[in-house]
């Protein structure tokens, strides 16, 4: 457990050191590859390109790269409506409950593992979890403003001081990120809370107001709704493109290293992105 904390930190303050616009129109840019017809409530996509499909009947479903299906989750409803994927790790799914305050646990099959009720490990509101580089979970625990880690059977590893006490102020990360030997805390209104391994706070990072967030090795991705940004976390470059009209209105988007999956009434469209 984590009891003291850095209180200074570097305010990433150089947001436009570098900036570039290109237009939507190159067609280079945003190529459709390929639509995945179906009424589908949310998705996540691996590192290996596999794609999980979480339908309006509350069935999760593993596709490879091309299409074909590898495995079937039958059991979603029972605990409501799932808030989030987590497939960083293809070997160990998570799927987050909010309404219920439960993670469920699956292999790469998609059998179930386990079942976390955070409520019976005095986390009483997570606003947002994550899988940990060492297959344990990040949680944020809203009501005591801290970033916690704790273990498949709920087990608490490490935890944060109080946010109040760092920051004056509470936070309410909509994502976590486990990247690079770092943990990223996003809150749209404040920004990105960045943490080491053991729980100290290393900086903090200037973007706001961003949906859609990803991070995908040294990039930040994300939309406003207006433009998809591109954060290079190494050399502070930030870049910019027009959101196509195909992509406008679209209810999830998902980047990957090279590829952007879009969500929208009708399915998942995938397109090429440089």
């Amino acid at each position: 457990m984590v009891n003291t904390i850095r209180y200074t930190f570097v305010s990433l303050l150089v947001f436009f050191s570098t900036f570039s616009i290109l237009s939507a129109q190159d067609d280079s840019l945003f190529t459709l590859q390929k639509n995945i017809p179906g009424n589908i409530s949310s998705f996540a996509v691996d590192n290996l390109e596999n794609l999980y499909i979480l339908n309006s009947s509350g069935q999760l479903k593993k596709l490879t790269e091309k299409g074909d299906s590898l495995a079937v989750f039958n059991n979603v409803k029972k605990y409501g409506e799932a808030t989030l994927i987590d497939v960083s790790n293809p070997l160990k799914i998570l799927l987050y409950y909010r309404d219920f305050s439960t993670v469920v646990v699956l292999d790469r099959l998609l059998n179930m593992r386990t079942a976390i009720d955070l409520r019976k490990t005095d986390i009483l509101q997570a606003g947002t979890v994550a899988l940990s580089y060492d297959s344990k979970i990040w949680v944020y625990d809203e009501v005591q403003n801290k970033l916690k880690k704790i273990d498949d059977e709920g087990k608490l590893l490490l935890e944060t001081p109080d946010f109040r006490l760092l920051f004056n102020q509470t936070a309410q990360p909509q994502n976590i990120f486990d990247q690079d030997k770092l943990v990223y805390l996003y809150d749209s209104i404040q920004g990105f809370f960045v943490f080491d391994y053991y729980g100290a706070l290393k900086n903090k990072i200037l973007i706001t107001k961003w949906k859609h967030v990803r991070i995908v090795g040294k990039y930040i991705y994300g939309t406003d709704g207006a433009f998809i940004y591109r954060y290079n976390i190494t050399t502070f470059r930030y870049d910019k493109w027009p959101v196509p009209a195909a992509i406008a209105g679209a209810r999830k988007i998902y980047f990957t290293a090279n590829r952007l999956y879009v969500l929208n009434d009708q399915g998942i469209n995938v397109y090429g992105f440089r």
